[in-house]
């Protein structure tokens, strides 16, 4: 695990009525003074969640999380942010709740998941993707090579091998708490790793082009289980400013589902 194992920092301090208060751990690799959207694609999950629970203590079955959209509306200032949530299609079978964050008054994320009712479908259960080499037989890496930030230096990271401009397999892990205040389901704690994604299987260096991602898109057909986030990663860049970054997630189980997310590149100003 990283080095600072023993007494991790969390990525957010709950401040109380849905108020967050972002740590260095939080800070993101593009520019000073920006957060990182992993540990916020975190944060609203884990709004979500918390949103969701009291109202469904009871359910004859459980809704589980079927698909997890964010859009990335601005600038993601290292400051205080404010959660609120709302249910905008409720159901017993269906449901689909959004969460917004707002830094200084200004929405600059918003997250919508659509959950679905458990039912046996092990009799036709197929189509899975390959599984990975496990976390203990890959190799521990450094993910902060070609970036900066608290982020990716609060990551435990591990490459399957292969790696090439574009493409890459590999694993994620934190020791870090998401928050401190409040009781966060692992779930949320996994899907705050995925927007890590875009920075294991980089195509050009980040020094001379920017690829900065404008949402994420989470399809899964299991629950993740464990601590482990398994990337299955292509970057494709077009001839137009515009790039995709796919990938297949993996737990240690093997095949979960997919993630995309949507880039804009283009020269770094340091070029």
């Amino acid at each position: 695990m990283p080095a600072d194992a023993a007494s991790p920092d969390p990525y957010f301090v709950a401040l109380g009525e849905g108020r967050y208060a972002p740590t260095e751990q939080a800070s993101g690799a593009w520019q000073p003074g920006e957060m990182h959207f992993a540990p916020l694609g975190g944060l609203l999950t884990h709004a979500i969640e918390q949103h969701r629970r009291p109202r469904h203590a009871g359910e004859a079955a459980p809704l589980l999380l079927a698909r997890m959209t964010f859009d990335i509306l601005g600038f993601l200032a290292l400051e205080e942010t404010s959660v609120r949530v709302e249910t905008r299609r409720p159901g017993r079978t269906i449901e689909l709740t959004e969460a917004t964050a707002s830094i200084a008054g200004r929405d600059v994320a918003v997250a919508r998941a659509w959950h679905s009712v458990a039912v046996d479908t092990t009799a036709v259960e197929g189509g899975a993707a390959e599984p990975l080499p496990s976390p203990a037989d890959s190799l521990a890496s450094e993910f902060g090579v070609n970036w900066g930030g608290g982020y990716v230096r609060s990551v435990e990271y591990r490459e399957c091998g292969g790696r090439a401009p574009g493409r890459n397999r590999a694993w994620q892990r934190t020791a870090h708490p998401l928050v401190s205040g409040e009781e966060v389901a692992p779930l949320a704690r996994w899907i705050g790793l995925i927007d890590g994604a875009n920075g294991i299987a980089v195509r050009e260096r980040p020094d001379r082009w920017m690829f900065p991602n404008l949402d994420l898109t989470i399809h899964l057909h299991r629950q993740p289980e464990g601590a482990w986030v398994g990337y299955d990663t292509t970057v494709s860049f077009g001839p137009a400013g515009h790039g995709i970054t796919q990938t297949a997630l993996h737990d240690e189980h093997g095949h979960v589902g997919f993630a995309s997310q949507t880039l804009t590149v283009r020269p770094s100003p340091q070029r």
